[in-house]
């Protein structure tokens, strides 16, 4: 299956039925009159977050829905059936965008949320609705309401508790293989992965999800190389993965540029924690280990961890800084729900 993150939909709500106009005739019936039944209800356009989905591919073989039509009424004072709805169903961090591409209607954080995107038309009223004292034989009804149409964009930003970043080649799916049940493809050559992937991560008896995008290069938050289209995959993760590969000779570069990418990003990023990693240690003798941690290090201003995907070496450490990072994050969040409850509060 591909890995689609992004898609182009037309909607457009069910039209409403038309009223009718009907008399009652029958045989042995002294009083007739109007009895001619409301149209039906047009079905609505309706978005549902679902399980068991991961990409957006179904939107990529079909991008027109539209919603029943509700049915005429009838005599005998019948009302028309409501038009079928149409629903869209979205795996779970899928944000829905008007036409513009800027403006966000609806975003799914959850199994089970639903959001209303488009309204059917209301049925139109029959020829009985209008009957009066004055107008006791009304020949006249409502025509249903036209249902409304959009185009949409709906784009998936993957819900992870960590993000792996770094430049091409930094090792990043191979520490996704090393610590999840994940088998993204590994080759030696830049841009190597080209969808995004997730992972489970078990350190000891707690587990995390792990996201490993496409390697960054300068430039990506304008559009080079694969551009920033899969930086929004990192948007909902709690903490940062920086892996600079240990091989190659410019170290604090490699650490400037993709946090310089980052920051033009925006989207929060750049405010993200980051847990550092000097990657592929295990072809490096301790002299030059040595001198490029401590180079990364002062750019940096806080700590380096020396680790090795391949081989695993202190692997285990950086899993348990991330479960302390979330944690953390986790414990924020509860004091200011604490404290906005205290607020509320009063006697």
């Amino acid at each position: 299956m591909k890995f689609l993150d992004q898609a182009k939909v037309y909607t457009r709500s069910g039209n409403g039925g038309a009223g009718s106009v009907a008399f009652r005739r029958e045989k042995f019936i002294e009083f007739g009159g109007p009895n001619g039944g409301n149209g039906g209800r047009g079905g609505d356009v309706i978005v549902e977050c679902v399980d068991g989905l991961n990409t957006l591919i179904d939107y990529r073989y079909q991008q027109h829905f539209k919603a029943g039509t509700g049915m005429h009424g009838m005599g005998q004072n019948r009302t028309g059936a409501d038009g079928p709805d149409a629903i869209l169903k979205v795996p779970v961090g899928t944000q829905i965008f008007e036409e513009d591409g800027e403006t966000l209607i609806a975003d799914f954080t959850e199994v089970g949320q639903r959001h209303v995107l488009l309204e059917g038309g209301n049925g139109g009223f029959g020829n009985a609705h209008f009957k009066s004292s004055t107008n006791q034989a009304p020949r006249r009804a409502n025509p249903g309401l036209a249902g409304e149409e959009k185009w949409i964009w709906l784009r998936l930003k993957l819900i992870a508790d960590a993000g792996l970043v770094g430049l091409p080649n930094a090792g990043k799916s191979t520490f996704l293989s090393a610590v999840t049940a994940a088998r993204p493809k590994i080759a030696d050559y830049p841009f190597t992965t080209l969808y995004p992937g997730l992972g489970v991560v078990r350190a000891g008896s707690r587990e995390f999800v792990l996201a490993d995008i496409p390697g960054l290069i300068e430039g990506a938050s304008e559009g080079a190389g694969l551009g920033d289209r899969f930086l929004g995959h990192v948007e909902r993760c709690g903490v940062l993965i920086h892996l600079v590969d240990g091989t190659q000779e410019d170290v604090v570069g490699a650490y400037r540029t993709i946090r310089g990418e980052l920051e033009a990003y925006g989207g929060g990023l750049a405010e993200k924690q980051e847990i550092l990693c000097l990657n592929k240690i295990d072809a490096l003798d301790p002299e030059t280990l040595a001198e490029r941690k401590s180079a990364l290090e002062h750019e940096s201003g806080g700590d380096v961890l020396t680790i090795s995907a391949a081989t695993g070496n202190s692997v285990d450490a950086v899993l348990y800084a991330v479960l302390d990072v979330l944690d953390q994050n986790r414990m924020d969040l509860d004091d200011a729900a604490g404290a906005a409850t205290r607020e509320k509060w009063t006697p």
